[in-house]
């Protein structure tokens, strides 16, 4: 194994349960959702164990679950002495990266992601942005069509490079509506409307960016410990400084994911680690480059096994 990467996933990967075993095992997973309940002012942790779901998936929840969730994951592997050599997350997951890079502290991290879900919510009412996830097309076929659309219904744009042959465009209703008829008609095996309640990575959350660097303003942000991918840049990133602003960047400019791996893979990585609910990464990681190993660490038993992988190869 050459060096170690820990990756963090976005939205969409939360579940009703997540992280009951952990605290059941684990004091430090206690202390973390404790901590959590005191910044946020309300138990996300009666949310993550009990739901309702409809409450979960609000973005304003969602997003402190998930972070919630990976750094009491990037803890656990820490107390195992597993730590990553470099990070990265996707979306919301570069802030369960700069918590892990010790670049915030754990419940400023909290507060600020619950904030920038509200932020990105008022930015774009209900209704009137969206975003959908195109299959099997290149990207340049992508952005095209999504300049087509702008034109004749609507601002939409491509917002996250999740994989070669997956990447997700967002804007306003019709303009995405537009977008995925057009990109229909250009082959794409898959040009499916998501379940999101805003079109995250947008021009159209600039509103949101702003009032998210004035947050950003009020909380101590420190150089990075270990080197962390932006999302903005596809780079690595290390000062306190290019860290704040590539973060008021992220949320209104698109997820460079595949430039992220390919960075953390000049890097030195060979082995990702997934910390936190699903499995999302490792599916997109795996068609970046098959070479790769992944796993993930969600719940007892996927951590068991990355504890069994790491005994074999050390």
């Amino acid at each position: 194994m050459n060096k170690l990467a820990f990756v963090f996933p976005g939205q969409g990967a939360q579940a009703v349960g997540m992280g009951k075993d952990f605290c059941e095992q684990y004091e430090v997973a206690k202390k973390l959702f404790q901590e959590a309940d005191e910044a946020l002012g309300y138990s996300i942790k009666d949310m993550c164990f009990e739901g309702p779901a409809e409450d979960l998936k609000l973005t304003a929840n969602t997003q402190p679950a998930i972070l919630t969730m990976s750094v009491i994951a990037n803890e656990i592997l820490k107390e195992h002495g597993i730590q990553p050599d470099v990070v990265g997350g996707h979306s919301l997951g570069e802030y369960s990266a700069l918590v892990a890079a010790d670049v915030l502290d754990f419940q400023d991290a909290v507060l600020l992601v619950h904030k920038r879900g509200q932020f990105m919510q008022e930015a774009v009412p209900v209704g009137q942005g969206g975003m959908a996830a195109i299959i099997g097309l290149a990207d340049e076929v992508i952005i095209d069509a999504c300049a087509k659309a702008t034109e004749s219904a609507g601002e939409v744009q491509a917002v996250n490079f999740n994989c070669p042959g997956q990447t997700v465009i967002a804007g306003t209703t019709a303009g995405v509506e537009a977008a995925v008829e057009l990109l229909k008609e250009a082959g794409a095996k898959k040009a499916v409307i998501l379940p999101v309640s805003a079109p995250f990575h947008s021009t159209l959350m600039k509103p949101a960016a702003e009032k998210l660097a004035a947050e950003l303003d009020k909380v101590d942000i420190r150089d990075a410990k270990i080197p962390v991918v932006s999302n903005f840049t596809g780079k690595l990133e290390n000062t306190a400084a290019e860290i704040k602003a590539n973060l008021v960047a992220q949320a209104d400019h698109p997820v460079k994911w595949i430039d992220c791996v390919k960075t953390m893979q000049e890097f030195g990585a060979d082995t990702f680690v997934e910390a936190g609910p699903g499995k999302t990464l490792c599916g997109f990681n795996r068609r970046i480059d098959k070479s790769l190993t992944s796993m993930n660490v969600e719940n007892l038993e996927s951590l068991q096994k990355t504890l069994d992988y790491f005994k074999e190869v050390r």
